[in-house]
């Protein structure tokens, strides 16, 4: 089975995601996540996330997704149609999405819109912009400067016009008229075509250091692009993709006075780059200088190293030094981890870390410093969770969430609950942080235990959906749990044991 964004194919599953470095450490943030989650944004620390296929926008708090929507909006999510693009200045966030008079219905075109944030909900929709829609080439991507302007990207949509490099002579009617495809805007304001001859553009990122504004393109059948984004930049498109010639540079039309720029860096073969962002880690300074590019073919992660003036990159391996990977050239220098599935955003949160949104497995992932994984399993001293967080990778994954949130609202609520959770926690820390650290140190033994807790964890998430308010509801939900456990633990396996030895 094939999965299809658009024109990008990529194979159903994908290896578990890893990391070629020892000082980063990657972890499922959220997962099952359904609906192809395209794009997400932060809103302070919380996260909003954008379904293509079905108009919603959902809530994340702490690693947590909400099941209330925070929105819900009328969408034609053919092909790359749907939602597309979030992000957020304060408390306006930013929704660009292929709007329908039904979910599923016709199409009417291309919009963006701007909302206030509540806390929990969207509200107050002003549109800003309509745009041009069609099968694929739709765009989406927005990004917020240091000025607080918010840039949005649209591709071709499979329409040439002037701001798509051609000549007036090859024009015939409405394409003649500047149209709002093929450009990158720059939200509300008098002058919106911040660059032009964009073909399929999946994403934006703003240097934190010097406010430039870069880009991923996508080509027809080969060079995939990133590049440097100045104003008044054009891409080139329908003349140019990959590096110009001279007879493409001499054919460019161009439209007034917008300049050509070979890209920052190119892909002979195409791997369907989208999401990037640079990394802004405060425990290490190694990537002070690295932007990170997801792609949606292949899994891959990339990073590349800026040079000294932050407007390139810099490569040791000379085969590099042209700014492209031809076919059949090594990708070791650049790729920083595999197994991503198809990429669609790269975001850095406000922690600094990097999430990683993969539309094909269903996840975000997030990447983060080695040390803080360490960090964050073995100083659990308000009674955590140091096995379950050694075993799944973090204290802020879904499981370990689970076990807080059943013992903050629901044992601790409750004086028999309470003393339950003294007397185990006793028991529970005079063995769990030998097991925990053995999990760091032996990543099979890791694997074991995730095997033989999960089941436990899962019969836990029943206590979530029932009311636990009083001493009786606790002592009987609790002891019809314990049960359950030594059935499964115990039980199951004693019975399968005795039939295997009667045949």
């Amino acid at each position: 089975m094939l999965i299809f964004f658009g024109t990008m194919t990529l194979s159903e599953t994908f290896a578990e995601p890893s990391l070629n470095v020892q000082d980063l450490v990657v972890e499922k943030y959220v997962s099952d996540l359904c609906c192809m989650i395209t794009t997400m944004t932060f809103v302070e620390d919380d996260i909003l996330i954008l379904q293509k296929s079905d108009g919603i926008v959902r809530l994340i708090q702490d690693g947590i997704l909400q099941n209330k929507p925070v929105l819900d909006v009328n969408v034609d999510s053919a092909g790359e149609k749907g939602m597309l693009g979030i992000t957020s200045v304060g408390s306006t966030v930013y929704l660009y999405y292929t709007e329908a008079n039904e979910d599923g219905g016709k199409s009417l075109g291309n919009r963006i819109y701007k909302y206030e944030w509540t806390g929990d909900s969207l509200i107050n929709p002003e549109l800003v912009k309509e745009l041009p829609s069609n099968i694929s080439h739709n765009g989406g991507a927005m990004v917020v400067g240091l000025d607080d302007q918010v840039y949005a990207v649209i591709g071709d949509t499979l329409g040439y016009g002037l701001l798509q490099n051609k000549p007036l002579e090859w024009l015939e009617g409405d394409d003649i008229d500047l149209k709002d495809n093929g450009v990158i805007l720059q939200l509300e304001t008098e002058n919106p075509y911040f660059a032009m001859g964009i073909r399929n553009s999946f994403g934006l990122a703003i240097d934190p250091n010097t406010g430039n504004l870069w880009a991923t393109e996508n080509g027809d059948d080969d060079f995939d692009e990133i590049n440097l984004i100045p104003e008044k930049f054009n891409s080139g498109w329908i003349v140019i993709m990959g590096p110009a010639t001279e007879s493409e540079l001499a054919n460019l039309p161009g439209y007034e006075d917008y300049i050509y720029d070979d890209p920052k860096f190119s892909w002979e073969q195409s791997i369907a780059p989208t999401g990037l962002d640079f990394a802004k880690f405060q425990e290490i300074d190694n990537y002070d200088n690295s932007l990170f590019v997801g792609d949606c073919n292949t899994g891959n992660l990339y990073k590349f190293e800026l040079n000294e003036n932050r407007n390139g990159f810099e490569f040791t391996n000379s085969f590099l030094q042209d700014n492209v990977v031809n076919k059949n050239e090594s990708l070791d220098e650049i790729i920083i981890g595999t197994g991503f599935g198809c990429v669609t955003d790269i975001e850095r949160g406000p922690d600094g870390f990097l999430y990683v949104v993969s539309l094909s497995e269903g996840i975000i992932y997030r990447i983060l410093p080695a040390e803080k994984i360490t960090e964050s399993t073995v100083s659990d001293d308000d009674g955590g969770c140091l096995i379950a967080t050694a075993t799944y990778g973090s204290e802020l994954a879904p499981q370990v969430q689970q076990l807080r949130e059943l013992r903050d609202n629901s044992l601790l609520q409750t004086e028999s609950g309470t003393n339950f959770m003294g007397t185990f926690n006793d028991v529970y820390y005079s063995f769990s942080p030998i097991i925990a650290d053995y999990e760091r140190e032996n990543p099979l033994f890791k694997e074991a235990v995730k095997l033989t807790i999960t089941p436990m964890i899962t019969s836990l998430s029943i206590l979530n959906h029932v009311e636990m308010d009083s001493e009786e509801s606790v002592l009987g939900y609790g002891i019809s749990l314990i049960i359950l456990n030594v059935m499964m633990y115990v039980g199951i396996p004693s019975v399968a044991v005795i039939g295997i030895r009667r045949i």
